[in-house]
């Protein structure tokens, strides 16, 4: 007879647990394999870690050279360029002649001028002599009227005797006095026209001499303006953007170079803007050049930003550098404070992306990194100080963020 044998279920139970184990391997290893956030290549990151040390509380910017002083030479007449005698570059003295233009017109004018000068002149000079040949006219006649009176006043005088003596009737006194009284008005009013008409001579004369004066200004004027046709340096210095040809017309005001102080120069540097709050005038500042560093100040600051950018202008306070050019690059290193201790970080573009606001850090294994907001403080072109939000010690990536765009985790790719 057949025996019934048992059902072996532990077998089954074995391979139901295997299958489940496998299961649950595949799974754990599905879940390590699987990204957990923006997975980014690592060989391009730049990282840095967060450390105690001194702040240097300095901006290092990049300054040009420009003279501490220039003229600017612009035209102050229009003519055709008929000859040049510098050269751009050159170093002139004071008065040495640059160019000469031609302007026709000009010379006209002054011609004409002097032509009305010269009239005035004559016309003064004849009223002078008219004025005089009537003053000894006048004078002629008061000299005769007045011996007329003389006469007159004695003869009536000798009647007055004679007839209180009875020797001439009361009609003859009476006609000497009629006579005296005669004599004594035409005096008078001699004397009246005499005044009045060299009141009358004065007061042309003075216009004329008036006029003569405004003709002279204008002649002046003009004459100036005939000099300025040929061009002197009004400075002594180096002649800079100075291209004239002869031939060339140029117009009033047109701008025709400048001259320059060739000895002292000014640092001129454009600023990131995030220290605009922080700048002065009067900081002071280092300029480096042949690894000899000399002292200067901050003298002003223009607060209009361009790309992101404001202007400020340092001026050397022991001395220059011995050969300096305008244009010439030098680096300045401007102390916004007094040094001290903080937690650090490295500079990098981040800040421009993250605005200083937040940063991404690097767990131990530097295989994900983590978004976290922090605080951040004064900053130098090295060094950013952390006032919170990080620890000594944790690693953060310090290159740009603008890739990652709002991704709160970052897994890394090595």
């Amino acid at each position: 007879m057949d025996t019934v044998v048992p059902r072996r279920r532990g077998k089954r139970i074995a391979i139901i647990a295997a299958m489940m184990i496998g299961l649950i391997a595949v799974a754990y290893a599905l879940w390590s394999w699987m990204p957990r956030g923006l997975q980014i290549d690592g060989a391009d990151l730049r990282t840095g870690i967060a450390t105690r040390g001194v702040f240097v509380d300095e901006v290092i910017v990049r300054a040009s050279a420009e003279p501490l002083s220039s003229v600017i030479l612009d035209a102050v007449e229009s003519g055709r360029v008929e000859e040049v005698f510098a050269t751009d570059g050159a170093l002139v003295k004071k008065g040495q002649l640059l160019f000469r233009i031609s302007n026709p017109q000009r010379n006209l004018e002054l011609l004409a001028r002097q032509s009305e000068h010269a009239v005035s002149i004559f016309n003064l000079s004849n009223l002078r002599v008219s004025q005089e040949a009537s003053a000894s006219e006048h004078q002629r006649r008061l000299d005769d009227l007045q011996f007329a009176l003389d006469q007159a006043s004695k003869q009536h005088t000798r009647n007055v005797k004679l007839a209180a003596q009875g020797y001439i009737s009361a009609v003859a006194l009476e006609e000497s006095a009629d006579r005296l009284a005669q004599q004594q008005r035409a005096f008078k009013q001699e004397q009246q026209a005499a005044a009045a008409e060299s009141r009358v001579r004065d007061h042309a004369e003075q216009q004329l001499e008036s006029a003569i004066h405004g003709l002279n200004s204008g002649l002046k004027l003009v004459s100036a303006t005939v000099d300025a046709l040929a061009v002197r340096a009004p400075v002594e210095g180096r002649l800079t953007n100075f291209r004239l040809q002869v031939g060339e017309s140029i117009a009033t005001g047109k701008n025709i170079g400048r001259i320059d102080d060739p000895a002292r120069f000014k640092l001129s540097a454009r600023v990131d803007e995030y220290y605009l709050n922080r700048m002065a005038v009067g900081r002071h500042a280092a300029v480096q050049q042949d690894g000899r560093n000399y002292a200067a100040d901050l003298s002003a600051i223009y607060p209009q930003i361009k790309d992101g950018r404001f202007t400020v202008e340092l001026m050397f306070t022991a001395g220059q550098p011995p050969v300096l050019n305008p244009g010439q690059s030098l680096d300045a290193r401007i102390t916004l404070g007094e040094p001290a201790t903080a937690l650090l970080l490295p500079n990098g573009a981040f800040l421009n992306d993250s605005g200083g606001a937040w940063v991404y850090v690097l767990d131990a294994a530097g295989r994900n990194a983590e978004r976290r907001s922090v605080r951040i403080g004064r900053r130098s072109n090295s060094q950013v100080e952390v006032l919170n939000g990080l620890n000594a010690g944790e690693k953060v990536i310090l290159s740009g963020y603008a890739a990652y765009g709002n991704s709160p985790r970052l897994q890394i790719s090595q």
